[in-house]
């Protein structure tokens, strides 16, 4: 049996104040879940964090760490990525997926043609973009839809990718 590798659910970023508090990046859909979660820890385990206490900024949380009480302390701590256990995550309903599940995954057409890897998933404010990173050459960015990307099958290791005939923007026949 392998152990599932943690999920990434926060990064700290600066120190706010001088009390020891920080600016918390959340990737969880509610942003306040992460004080639920119990201890955080980095990735391989060797920090441990616990949130004390958080509320909301304006796109992110400025929270309070336990032990953590002095500026200086805080801003040390600064990008430091904080991990949970696979288990502690709720379930998934059908065609929801954590962007773990996703990373790694091959890439096929619907004809079963390997495309490449799935090596990210972006939000830049406008949805999900899937990153596709091909044997050679530069990777893919496309929209992570259900017309782009009808079929996820985790049990299989595979994303099935139905390629745009253009992209907005492409024209071979611009100067």
């Amino acid at each position: 049996m392998t152990v599932a590798a943690p999920i990434c659910v926060a990064r700290i970023g600066a120190a706010h104040g001088v009390r020891g508090a920080v600016k918390l990046w959340t990737f969880t859909e509610d942003p306040l879940a992460v004080k639920h979660y119990g201890p955080l820890t980095t990735k391989d385990g060797a920090r441990q964090f616990e949130v004390m206490h958080a509320r909301e900024a304006k796109d992110h949380l400025v929270a309070t760490l336990k032990g953590i009480a002095t500026r200086d302390e805080a801003e040390r701590l600064n990008g430091i990525e904080l991990y949970i256990a696979r288990d502690k995550l709720p379930k998934t309903d059908e065609d929801e997926y954590y962007h773990a599940d996703l990373i790694g995954l091959a890439a096929v057409t619907a004809a079963g043609e390997p495309l490449g890897r799935v090596i990210a998933i972006h939000n830049f404010g406008a949805g999900d973009i899937i990153e596709i990173a091909p044997p050679q050459g530069a990777s893919m960015l496309l929209p992570f839809t259900n017309a782009v990307v009808p079929t996820v099958d985790l049990a299989a290791g595979r994303v099935v990718i139905e390629l745009p005939e253009e992209v907005d923007g492409d024209d071979p026949t611009a100067a």
